[in-house]
Protein backbone atom coordinates (compact mmCIF):
# COMPACT_ATOMS: atom_id res chain seq x y z
CA UNK A 1 0.00 0.00 0.00
CA UNK A 2 1.18 3.51 -0.80
CA UNK A 3 -0.17 6.71 0.79
CA UNK A 4 0.67 10.37 1.24
CA UNK A 5 -0.70 13.27 3.28
CA UNK A 6 -2.04 16.53 1.95
CA UNK A 7 -4.25 19.48 2.81
CA UNK A 8 -7.16 20.60 0.64
CA UNK A 9 -6.11 23.73 -1.21
CA UNK A 10 -8.35 26.61 -2.24
CA UNK A 11 -7.40 25.94 -5.88
CA UNK A 12 -8.83 22.40 -5.53
CA UNK A 13 -12.27 23.47 -4.32
CA UNK A 14 -15.49 24.30 -6.11
CA UNK A 15 -17.86 27.25 -5.67
CA UNK A 16 -19.08 25.74 -2.38
CA UNK A 17 -15.59 25.58 -0.90
CA UNK A 18 -15.33 21.77 -0.97
CA UNK A 19 -13.00 19.51 -2.93
CA UNK A 20 -14.15 19.26 -6.54
CA UNK A 21 -14.78 15.88 -8.12
CA UNK A 22 -12.02 16.29 -10.68
CA UNK A 23 -9.57 17.35 -7.95
CA UNK A 24 -10.43 14.16 -6.07
CA UNK A 25 -9.68 12.20 -9.25
CA UNK A 26 -6.40 14.10 -9.65
CA UNK A 27 -5.43 13.13 -6.09
CA UNK A 28 -6.07 9.46 -6.89
CA UNK A 29 -4.19 9.62 -10.18
CA UNK A 30 -1.24 11.43 -8.56
CA UNK A 31 -1.17 8.83 -5.79
CA UNK A 32 -0.81 5.94 -8.23
CA UNK A 33 1.85 7.89 -10.16
CA UNK A 34 3.83 8.53 -6.96
CA UNK A 35 3.50 4.86 -6.08
CA UNK A 36 4.88 3.70 -9.43
CA UNK A 37 7.67 6.31 -9.42
CA UNK A 38 8.86 5.21 -5.97
CA UNK A 39 8.94 1.60 -7.16
CA UNK A 40 11.01 2.49 -10.23
CA UNK A 41 8.29 1.59 -12.74
CA UNK A 42 6.85 5.04 -13.35
CA UNK A 43 6.44 7.33 -16.35
CA UNK A 44 10.10 7.20 -17.46
CA UNK A 45 10.30 3.42 -17.14
CA UNK A 46 7.12 3.02 -19.22
CA UNK A 47 8.15 5.55 -21.87
CA UNK A 48 11.47 3.77 -22.46
CA UNK A 49 9.50 0.61 -23.25
CA UNK A 50 6.81 2.30 -25.38
CA UNK A 51 4.22 1.47 -22.69
CA UNK A 52 1.41 3.31 -20.91
CA UNK A 53 -1.26 2.39 -18.40
CA UNK A 54 -4.58 3.60 -19.86
CA UNK A 55 -7.65 3.83 -17.66
CA UNK A 56 -10.56 1.59 -18.68
CA UNK A 57 -13.02 2.39 -15.89
CA UNK A 58 -13.60 4.28 -12.65
CA UNK A 59 -16.03 3.70 -9.83
CA UNK A 60 -15.70 6.37 -7.14
CA UNK A 61 -17.93 6.22 -4.05
CA UNK A 62 -18.05 9.41 -1.98
CA UNK A 63 -18.97 9.56 1.69
CA UNK A 64 -18.38 13.31 1.72
CA UNK A 65 -16.18 15.85 -0.01
CA UNK A 66 -13.66 17.51 2.36
CA UNK A 67 -13.63 21.28 2.77
CA UNK A 68 -10.83 23.71 2.03
CA UNK A 69 -8.05 23.40 4.62
CA UNK A 70 -8.87 19.88 5.82
CA UNK A 71 -5.92 17.54 6.22
CA UNK A 72 -6.31 14.27 4.34
CA UNK A 73 -4.49 11.05 3.53
CA UNK A 74 -4.68 9.50 0.06
CA UNK A 75 -3.81 5.86 -0.56
CA UNK A 76 -3.73 3.22 -3.27
CA UNK A 77 -2.74 -0.37 -4.02
CA UNK A 78 -3.19 -2.91 -6.82
CA UNK A 79 -5.18 -6.04 -5.98
CA UNK A 80 -5.01 -8.05 -9.21
CA UNK A 81 -3.17 -8.40 -12.51
CA UNK A 82 -4.83 -10.38 -15.29
CA UNK A 83 -3.03 -10.45 -18.65
CA UNK A 84 -2.67 -6.82 -19.77
CA UNK A 85 -5.21 -5.61 -17.14
CA UNK A 86 -4.45 -4.14 -13.73
CA UNK A 87 -7.02 -3.59 -10.94
CA UNK A 88 -6.37 -0.87 -8.39
CA UNK A 89 -8.17 0.55 -5.33
CA UNK A 90 -7.91 4.11 -4.02
CA UNK A 91 -9.08 5.87 -0.88
CA UNK A 92 -9.11 9.24 0.83
CA UNK A 93 -9.70 9.76 4.54
CA UNK A 94 -9.22 12.46 7.16
CA UNK A 95 -6.28 12.56 9.55
CA UNK A 96 -8.69 11.12 12.15
CA UNK A 97 -9.41 8.10 9.93
CA UNK A 98 -12.86 9.10 8.63
CA UNK A 99 -13.50 7.63 5.17
CA UNK A 100 -14.11 10.35 2.59
CA UNK A 101 -14.01 8.39 -0.66
CA UNK A 102 -13.13 4.95 -2.01
CA UNK A 103 -12.58 3.92 -5.59
CA UNK A 104 -12.12 0.95 -7.85
CA UNK A 105 -10.33 1.23 -11.19
CA UNK A 106 -9.36 -0.95 -14.13
CA UNK A 107 -6.28 -0.14 -16.23
CA UNK A 108 -5.01 -1.54 -19.54
CA UNK A 109 -1.29 -1.70 -20.35
CA UNK A 110 -0.79 -0.70 -23.99
CA UNK A 111 2.04 -0.16 -26.44
CA UNK A 112 1.91 3.58 -27.09
CA UNK A 113 2.95 3.46 -30.74
CA UNK A 114 0.57 0.63 -31.67
CA UNK A 115 -2.27 1.05 -29.19
CA UNK A 116 -2.23 -2.71 -28.66
CA UNK A 117 -2.30 -4.61 -25.33
CA UNK A 118 1.00 -5.45 -23.64
CA UNK A 119 1.81 -7.97 -20.92
CA UNK A 120 3.43 -6.29 -17.87
CA UNK A 121 7.20 -6.92 -17.63
CA UNK A 122 8.30 -9.23 -14.82
CA UNK A 123 10.02 -6.32 -13.02
CA UNK A 124 6.71 -4.50 -12.85
CA UNK A 125 4.82 -7.51 -11.51
CA UNK A 126 7.49 -8.10 -8.88
CA UNK A 127 7.56 -4.42 -7.83
CA UNK A 128 3.91 -4.17 -6.83
CA UNK A 129 2.52 -5.98 -3.81
CA UNK A 130 -1.06 -7.14 -4.25
CA UNK A 131 -3.44 -6.52 -1.35
CA UNK A 132 -7.03 -7.38 -0.41
CA UNK A 133 -9.76 -5.37 -2.12
CA UNK A 134 -11.30 -2.47 -0.22
CA UNK A 135 -14.74 -3.07 1.31
CA UNK A 136 -17.23 -1.33 -0.97
CA UNK A 137 -20.18 -2.20 -3.18
CA UNK A 138 -18.50 -2.95 -6.52
CA UNK A 139 -20.57 -1.84 -9.51
CA UNK A 140 -20.35 -3.33 -13.01
CA UNK A 141 -17.66 -1.87 -15.23
CA UNK A 142 -19.96 -1.47 -18.23
CA UNK A 143 -22.50 1.37 -18.16
CA UNK A 144 -25.87 0.94 -19.87
CA UNK A 145 -26.86 3.93 -21.99
CA UNK A 146 -30.66 4.38 -22.03
CA UNK A 147 -32.78 5.83 -24.82
CA UNK A 148 -34.60 9.14 -24.59
CA UNK A 149 -31.64 11.47 -24.13
CA UNK A 150 -30.74 14.71 -25.86
CA UNK A 151 -27.66 16.05 -27.58
CA UNK A 152 -25.56 18.78 -25.99
CA UNK A 153 -23.23 21.35 -27.53
CA UNK A 154 -20.13 19.74 -29.11
CA UNK A 155 -16.77 20.15 -27.33
CA UNK A 156 -13.47 20.56 -29.21
CA UNK A 157 -10.39 19.01 -27.56
CA UNK A 158 -7.73 21.60 -26.75
CA UNK A 159 -4.15 21.30 -25.50
CA UNK A 160 -5.12 21.71 -21.84
CA UNK A 161 -7.19 18.51 -22.03
CA UNK A 162 -4.13 16.36 -22.86
CA UNK A 163 -1.70 14.49 -20.61
CA UNK A 164 1.86 13.19 -21.14
CA UNK A 165 0.53 10.43 -23.41
CA UNK A 166 -0.87 13.17 -25.69
CA UNK A 167 -4.46 12.03 -25.36
CA UNK A 168 -7.29 13.36 -23.19
CA UNK A 169 -6.68 12.73 -19.50
CA UNK A 170 -9.34 10.60 -17.78
CA UNK A 171 -10.33 13.36 -15.34
CA UNK A 172 -10.76 15.84 -18.20
CA UNK A 173 -13.55 13.72 -19.70
CA UNK A 174 -15.39 13.88 -16.37
CA UNK A 175 -14.80 17.63 -16.14
CA UNK A 176 -16.35 18.02 -19.59
CA UNK A 177 -19.27 15.74 -18.70
CA UNK A 178 -20.04 17.74 -15.53
CA UNK A 179 -21.01 20.70 -17.70
CA UNK A 180 -24.13 18.76 -18.71
CA UNK A 181 -25.41 18.11 -15.19
CA UNK A 182 -28.79 19.69 -14.39
CA UNK A 183 -28.72 23.34 -13.39
CA UNK A 184 -27.37 23.46 -9.85
CA UNK A 185 -26.13 19.86 -10.11
CA UNK A 186 -28.00 16.73 -9.07
CA UNK A 187 -30.60 17.11 -6.34
CA UNK A 188 -28.78 16.14 -3.16
CA UNK A 189 -25.04 15.47 -3.03
CA UNK A 190 -23.07 13.30 -5.42
CA UNK A 191 -22.66 9.80 -4.05
CA UNK A 192 -21.06 7.89 -6.89
CA UNK A 193 -19.29 8.40 -10.18
CA UNK A 194 -18.78 5.69 -12.78
CA UNK A 195 -16.83 6.17 -16.01
CA UNK A 196 -16.30 3.62 -18.76
CA UNK A 197 -13.57 4.62 -21.22
CA UNK A 198 -14.06 3.22 -24.73
CA UNK A 199 -11.44 4.92 -26.91
CA UNK A 200 -8.94 7.76 -26.76
CA UNK A 201 -9.55 11.32 -27.91
CA UNK A 202 -6.77 13.54 -29.23
CA UNK A 203 -6.10 17.19 -30.02
CA UNK A 204 -8.81 18.80 -32.20
CA UNK A 205 -11.17 15.83 -31.91
CA UNK A 206 -14.80 16.88 -31.41
CA UNK A 207 -16.89 15.28 -28.64
CA UNK A 208 -20.66 15.12 -29.11
CA UNK A 209 -22.44 14.77 -25.74
CA UNK A 210 -25.53 12.56 -25.48
CA UNK A 211 -27.22 13.29 -22.13
CA UNK A 212 -29.86 11.37 -20.15
CA UNK A 213 -31.06 13.03 -16.93
CA UNK A 214 -33.25 11.58 -14.20
CA UNK A 215 -33.82 12.70 -10.62
CA UNK A 216 -31.39 10.06 -9.34
CA UNK A 217 -28.66 10.27 -11.97
CA UNK A 218 -27.20 11.94 -15.02
CA UNK A 219 -25.51 9.95 -17.77
CA UNK A 220 -23.27 11.68 -20.30
CA UNK A 221 -21.97 9.74 -23.29
CA UNK A 222 -19.22 11.70 -25.08
CA UNK A 223 -19.22 10.48 -28.68
CA UNK A 224 -17.56 11.01 -32.04
CA UNK A 225 -19.41 12.29 -35.11
CA UNK A 226 -20.55 8.76 -35.98
CA UNK A 227 -22.01 8.13 -32.53
CA UNK A 228 -19.26 5.84 -31.20
CA UNK A 229 -18.51 6.68 -27.53
CA UNK A 230 -15.17 7.87 -26.23
CA UNK A 231 -16.47 7.53 -22.67
CA UNK A 232 -19.72 7.00 -20.79
CA UNK A 233 -19.95 8.87 -17.49
CA UNK A 234 -22.65 8.28 -14.88
CA UNK A 235 -23.22 10.65 -11.95
CA UNK A 236 -25.47 9.26 -9.20
CA UNK A 237 -26.83 11.30 -6.35
CA UNK A 238 -26.82 10.16 -2.74
CA UNK A 239 -30.28 9.72 -1.35
CA UNK A 240 -30.95 10.65 2.24
CA UNK A 241 -29.75 7.88 4.54
CA UNK A 242 -28.17 5.93 1.67
CA UNK A 243 -24.83 4.20 2.12
CA UNK A 244 -23.12 3.35 -1.16
CA UNK A 245 -20.23 1.50 0.49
Amino acid sequence: MYSFQSRIRYSETDSEGILSLTSLMDYFQDCSTFHSEDLGVGVGYLKERDLAWVLSSWQIVVDRFPAMGEKVEIGTFPYEFKGFLGYRNFWMRTEDGEWLARANSLWSLLYLSKGKPAIPPEKMLQSYRLEEKLPMDYAPRKIAVPQGGEMGEPVVIRKHHLDTNHHVNNAQYVDIAQEFLPEGGLPGSLGQLRAEYKKQAFLDDVLYPYVVRTRESCLVSLRDEKGAPYVNVEFRRRQEGENLN
